[in-house]
């Protein structure tokens, strides 16, 4: 099916997307990553979607709808369009409508005259699901998921150094024109199998190459929350990370990668919880549980989970120095589990888990960042339950931070962007704090430390 079938993909940050095009297109199929979700995807969502649904649901449904009704004003027949198309993106189970999510890209296809499209979920536990259509037509093997695992690694990284850079830039746009620079040699080097290695050290001149100012008082942002509305990049979340730079703050992201830490710890923290039951643990076939570890060996299974992580680790800090990021530091799973566990249950899943709560307790007790924003959707039961109730337990112990949640419905804008000025007011008052104090430590003016920097390579 390969030469006549369109993989369609979308839903993460538009380097993600773009990469993860170009490292299936360089194995041999035929990818489109589509426009990020904007507010028209959000109409579609609402038309054909269920009422009720939280507003990722309502941008990636409708996004889906909106470009196949795009190919049928064109001119392009259903059979067409279901034949020649499938689409891939993530799925899950669990106490959020997240695990709804089957049944709203069936309701909406089959609503909107598209029944029988493919949607292809991958599944946060592990395989691929079929939620709509017939045939799978689409092969997971090493190739595949070796192509898709670098491309949401080095999405990250070049994302976390535009952010880094973006803020504190010379002369205005000079970054951005850096990271489409870069976006088009590392799509080059996975859509034509020539030297990734060799694409990332470009990349690194690339960016190198663009003035910045860090002298300038920035105050650091931390984003978190729920995980598409703190990810997405346009109205999903009302542009927030574009808004903070033009209200002169360094948005501080999550990554992709670190998700993919919380998956492996996950699966550490359940089967050493597992392996301490008493009694038999019979598998499924049995009238017991999928997850048995009846016939496993616990150590093994363990060893290779770490091994993972490891490897996962040494990955990603490869692609980061290679492209010019360092000190960067990815998250310790164990050490947020810990910090977090008083307030919020390790064994509660559903939306970032307790993650949430241990980087807000991170971001104030270690000031590694100036403010905090919690985005959530309208009505995330997850992410509300900790952002509006248990969080507030976390500033009544840290009284400094400065920890604001937010909610998007697609339609709040104003309110959102006037309540997040408030508090930046408080944030640049601080941030301005941090530099006169720093400044005032070394024992020179702010022009003096601007030219010294200057002198510097």
């Amino acid at each position: 099916q390969r030469e006549h079938t369109t993989i369609l993909v979308c839903g993460l940050t538009m380097a993600h997307d773009l990469f993860i095009q170009a490292a299936l297109r360089g194995i041999g199929y035929k990818v489109l990553a589509m426009d990020v979700p904007d507010n028209d995807a959000l109409q579609y969502g609402r038309e054909y979607g269920n009422r009720g649904q939280c507003n990722p649901t309502y941008f990636t449904v409708g996004n889906l709808v909106k470009y196949l009704d795009g190919l049928r004003e064109r001119g392009m027949s259903k059979e067409d369009i279901v034949k020649n198309h499938l689409f891939v993106t993530a799925g899950a189970c669990g106490p959020c409508r997240f695990g709804t999510y089957v049944t709203e890209y069936r309701k909406a296809l089959r609503d909107s005259g598209f029944d029988g499209f493919r949607v292809l979920l991958f599944q946060q536990t592990g395989g691929l699901k079929q939620a709509t259509g017939e045939g799978v037509g689409l092969e997971m093997n090493p190739s595949f998921f070796w192509g898709v695992v670098r491309a949401i690694m080095i999405g990250d990284a070049l994302n976390a150094l535009g952010y880094r850079i973006r803020p504190y830039e010379v002369e205005a746009g000079s970054t951005d024109r850096a990271i489409e620079n870069s976006k088009k040699l590392i799509s080059d080097a996975f859509e034509n199998n020539t030297s990734l290695p060799v694409a990332l050290f470009k990349v690194r001149r690339t960016m190198g190459a663009v003035k910045v100012d860090r002298t300038k008082p920035k105050p650091r942002v931390g984003i978190i929350g729920e995980f598409w509305a703190m990810t997405t990049e346009g109205d999903g979340n009302y542009g927030l990370q574009r808004f903070l730079e033009a209200e002169g703050a360094e948005p501080d992201i999550q990554l992709v990668t670190a998700w993919l830490l919380y998956m492996i710890w996950q699966g550490r923290y359940d089967t050493a919880q597992r392996a301490n039951l008493r009694g038999y643990d019979a598998k499924k076939d049995e009238g017991g549980s999928k997850f048995s570890l009846k016939g496993v060996d616990v150590r093994k299974r363990m060893a290779s989970l770490w091994a993972g992580e490891q490897v996962l680790r040494g990955l990603f800090q490869t692609f980061a120095h290679a492209i010019g990021l360092y000190d960067y530091h990815l998250a310790d799973m164990n050490e947020i589990a810990e910090i977090s566990h008083a307030f919020y249950d390790n064994n509660l899943r559903g939306g970032e888990g307790h993650m949430e709560v241990g980087k807000l307790i991170q971001n104030v007790a270690y000031s590694k960042v100036n403010m905090t924003l919690s985005v959530k959707p309208f009505g995330c039961m997850p992410s509300s339950s900790v952002s509006d109730g248990i969080q507030s337990f976390i500033t009544e112990l840290y009284p400094q931070g400065i920890f604001l949640p937010i909610e998007t419905n697609g339609d709040g804008a104003v309110n959102v962007y006037s309540r997040v000025q408030m508090q930046l007011f408080k944030a640049k008052q601080l941030a301005q704090k941090e530099v006169d104090k720093a400044v005032a430590d070394v024992g020179m003016t702010i022009e003096e430390v601007r030219a010294y920097l200057a002198k510097q390579p």
